[in-house]
């Protein structure tokens, strides 16, 4: 049972504490490259206090030689805040690792999952599938640099390499190198032949095969992702696995974690509205524009704040209407509330 809330906003922004603390990982929301910023994941931590959040991927070139404090920029009310680190050289890793863990961010992530043509150029993401002992290296270098948890996101397999002998051996190595999770994206990807898009959704999931891994590797934290689209879903994973990992649902209709904390944590405390999200959110928006920020690059991740509701579609084409236009304040975010009811959440 579910309820909502009379909440102020205020209550609603509280943050839980989370550094040096054990994590809880029985439900995150996934790294998206262009869309886990850190003004989406503010937004989200208003919906859920207790959902672990990941960064966008960041490549070790882009802390080690570009713009460290834009990439490594997070605000302490995102935690609980994995950094996912995109790479594939131990000492690199290993010292990108290192800036995170200073930073506060409470576990580093290494991407072996993502299938992108420029990512395997970087010798990176899925690819590194193919060279399990290379990844352990990255591994238990970074394990050596930090104190925060180390983990691993990947896939089941790769290309014709998508046997369970050669995922568990790929799991097994990652795990005596130290690896404290594997968040598993329970479809293979196709390095050539299909794009990035097609590979979240086109090779079939198994998520067989991510429940037979737990079973040989019990004293491993595994985390599963892909396709999941509901809390209900992700608490039916949580008897058999550690955890689950919500990605693309998660942003195209945020609403879904507003029961998370609830059904998945335990957490009595109600629900708050869309609208007491929206208006815990503007101290925000108001922060980033007095800053220089441009209202499209906060408005973009509430489109999806009243997905199903009435009234939705007239939402989101008032914020893209209105949030492009110079100057635009955030009184255009309050101007579209009348045209969007607000009914309880559902797991």
């Amino acid at each position: 049972m579910t309820t909502t809330a009379t909440a102020t906003p205020e209550t609603t922004a509280t943050p839980i504490p989370s550094v040096g603390t054990p994590l809880d990982r029985r439900l995150c929301v996934a790294p998206m490259l262009d869309w886990t910023d850190r003004h989406c994941r503010y937004f989200l931590r208003l919906i859920s206090r207790h959902t672990l959040l990941y960064t966008e991927m960041v490549t070790t070139g882009a802390l080690l030689h570009g713009e460290t404090e834009r990439f490594l920029r997070f605000d302490p009310f995102e935690h609980p805040l994995a950094l996912q680190l995109g790479g594939s050289h131990p000492l690199e890793l290993a010292t990108c690792a290192r800036l995170g863990a200073r930073r506060g961010y409470d576990e580093i992530n290494m991407n072996v999952g993502c299938p992108s043509d420029r990512v395997q150029t970087g010798r990176f993401g899925a690819c590194l599938m193919a060279e399990p002992g290379l990844v352990a290296s990255c591994v238990a270098a970074m394990k050596d640099a930090v104190s925060v948890p180390v983990t691993v996101k990947t896939r089941i397999g790769i290309d014709e390499r998508d046997s369970y002998a050669e995922l568990l051996d790929f799991a097994g190595q990652v795990t005596e190198a130290g690896c404290d999770a594997l968040i598993i994206h329970a479809r293979k990807a196709w390095l050539k032949g299909l794009s990035p898009k097609e590979n979240r959704d086109v090779p079939p999931l198994r998520y067989d095969l991510v429940e037979r891994l737990k079973q040989d590797l019990p004293g491993q934290r595994i985390l599963i992702n892909g396709g999941i689209k509901s809390i209900a879903h992700a608490a039916s994973f949580l008897t058999r696995l550690d955890g689950v990992m919500i990605g693309r649902e998660a942003y195209h209709n945020p609403w879904i974690l507003a029961t998370a904390d609830q059904v998945i944590f335990g957490d009595p405390r109600p629900i708050p509205s869309r609208h007491q999200v929206l208006a815990a959110f503007l101290p925000h928006v108001e922060r980033e524009l007095a800053a220089g920020l441009q209202l499209t690059a906060l408005s973009r991740h509430l489109l999806g704040l009243f997905h199903g509701q009435p009234g939705a579609r007239r939402w989101r084409r008032h914020l893209s209407e209105h949030a492009h236009r110079a100057g635009a304040a955030a009184t255009v975010l309050t101007a579209a509330l009348p045209v969007a009811r607000d009914h309880a959440a559902s797991a």
